[in-house]
């Protein structure tokens, strides 16, 4: 198997380089990763400017080519040009891994996630993919080796089936403090579409201007759901979401067709 490993945090966060490690003997890995953090830029991608591309090496296991751009850009040039460059004309990867994040991507956030977006255009491109993310509590205390290694063995379950060429999935793995955290039960669990309960705090700069600074955890939402990928994550489980990009709201296009064609 041959893995294509990206993510949202820039090729040199601690939750890729854990990623790649636990992703060892599993497949070949090539990384291409944003050069910079590109949390919460959604499916942004870049087209007017140059996209620059360099060669690097993140410590003795793990070398890369990271990209001054979004993770959406990342894939789409990883799958059209820079793995042909490396495996030659006509492959493609086999997967394509999205992570391990820095936080959390449930909820509403999902639609904001540079982490997620780089696995939709993977599975747009025809590649399944599947986005990784650790939910985040006392950050002193995060262990991402271990829970690189949960969201391993999470993936190893996920491929233990077949896996469509468009599929993405998306999983989060709870909070992980302890070295040797046992493996944690896994759930599928609905997206909560809840609007997010963050409130800005209004605040004045030097000059006297006003501006806002964005208040809360990410994981409030207006409304609970119970059994959905929040409420789920909460209660330590890792969950995983199957996700679609396409946006067509099928159960109401026959009530627009009949007021708009009829």
């Amino acid at each position: 198997m041959r893995i294509l490993l990206t993510n949202d945090d820039g090729i040199h966060a601690p939750g890729i380089e854990a990623m790649h490690a636990a992703l060892d003997g599993l497949g070949e890995v090539m990384t291409v990763a944003p050069l910079t953090v590109q949390s919460a830029t959604g499916h942004g991608i870049t087209f007017d400017r140059p996209l620059m591309a360099d060669d690097v090496v993140v410590n003795p296991t793990m070398s890369g080519i990271a990209v001054d751009g979004r993770p959406a850009d990342c894939v789409k040039l990883a799958l059209r040009s820079l793995w042909a460059r490396r495996f030659g004309e006509g492959t493609r990867p086999d997967l394509v891994v999205s992570g391990m994040n820095s936080g959390a991507n449930v909820g509403i956030n999902v639609l904001y996630s540079g982490t997620v977006a780089a696995a939709i255009e993977a599975a747009f491109l025809g590649v399944p993919s599947i986005a990784v993310s650790l939910h985040i509590g006392d950050r002193t205390r995060i262990e991402y080796g271990r829970a690189a290694w949960i969201a391993r063995r999470t993936i190893d379950r996920i491929l233990e089936h077949p896996i469509d060429p468009h599929s993405v999935i998306n999983v989060n793995v709870p909070r992980t403090e302890d070295p040797e955290a046992p493996m944690p039960p896994i759930r599928l669990a609905e997206m909560n579409t809840a609007a997010g309960s963050s409130s800005f705090e209004e605040r004045s700069s030097p000059d006297g201007r006003t501006y806002y600074w964005a208040c809360g955890s990410g994981l409030a939402f207006d409304r609970t759901a119970a059994g959905s990928d929040v409420e789920t994550l909460l209660e330590r489980y890792v969950t995983v979401t199957p996700l679609d990009y396409n946006l067509t709201d099928h159960p109401r296009m026959n009530t627009w067709r009949e007021r708009l064609e009829s």
